[in-house]
């Protein structure tokens, strides 16, 4: 009898505890619910519908299954488009990448990687556009802006992600004709990646652009004396001379 008791008492126990565990739930629920409305109340602008507090808690609560639900299922079709692109891209079929890009930024718009790839596709497009047409000009111009914006914008979410200042610095150094704009982004650049040579050469030619000749000899010159790539060396030791042949005449 005694064990029965005892049995007994050890379920009411985990009844309580249960019914306490729901009960806590069901406030956070609640909470979650009138804030969730009070927001939304608060982003309306004024000759909006007649929604109060309490009518849109109510209907938060009736819908919340299929909220959570369809906020799930977008997330899922934001990752499917991001795998599309990346797998398209690596393809070379920019264009086609370019559009599930799209898709994908519909859906995560806060993701700086997808505005980097977004920047890689639409430069290799621009530079695919040959003048099969006589919109080939204006089309090579608007993905290049496609491009820079995109990159911008993946520095907008993450100042630290060094792939977009990389890339700035060859869209700009390369493509665009603005040098001092690429020195801007490969100077941020190589604070971070130290030992990254290919950034350096595109920071030297932005300098050799811009006629800094002693910049550019400085940096063929850490080139010469860091690398242990043999061809790397070459080409600083053959770079350096032809800028010091331009110096000294």
């Amino acid at each position: 009898m005694k064990k029965f008791k005892e049995f007994l008492l050890a379920i009411l126990i985990i009844a309580a505890v249960g019914a306490l565990l729901y009960y806590m739930y069901q406030r956070g629920s609640m909470k979650t619910n009138r804030e969730l409305a009070n927001r939304i109340a608060q982003l309306s602008p004024r000759g909006g519908p007649p929604e109060t507090i309490e009518g849109l808690r109510q209907a938060i609560m009736l819908y919340e299954d299929q909220i959570e639900r369809n906020v799930r299922e977008g997330a899922q079709t934001g990752v499917y488009w991001k795998i599309l692109a990346t797998r398209l891209a690596d393809r070379n079929m920019h264009n086609d990448a370019l559009a599930a890009l799209e898709r994908a930024v519909y859906y995560n718009s806060e993701d700086a990687l997808l505005y980097y790839l977004t920047g890689v596709s639409a430069s290799y497009v621009a530079r695919s556009t040959i003048g099969f047409s006589s919109n080939d000009i204006n089309e090579k111009e608007r993905y290049y802006n496609l491009a820079e914006n995109a990159y911008l914008r993946a520095l907008g979410i993450d100042i630290t992600y060094t792939r977009p200042m990389y890339a700035l610095g060859v869209l700009y150094a390369f493509e665009l004709d603005r040098p001092q704009d690429a020195i801007t982004y490969l100077d941020r650049y190589l604070l971070i990646q130290t030992s990254d040579y290919s950034a350096m050469f595109v920071l030297a030619r932005a300098h050799f652009m811009l006629e800094n000749y002693s910049q550019a000899v400085e940096i063929y010159d850490k080139i010469i004396s860091r690398t242990k790539n043999q061809n790397e060396k070459e080409e600083a030791l053959n770079n350096r001379d032809y800028i010091q042949g331009i110096i000294y005449g």
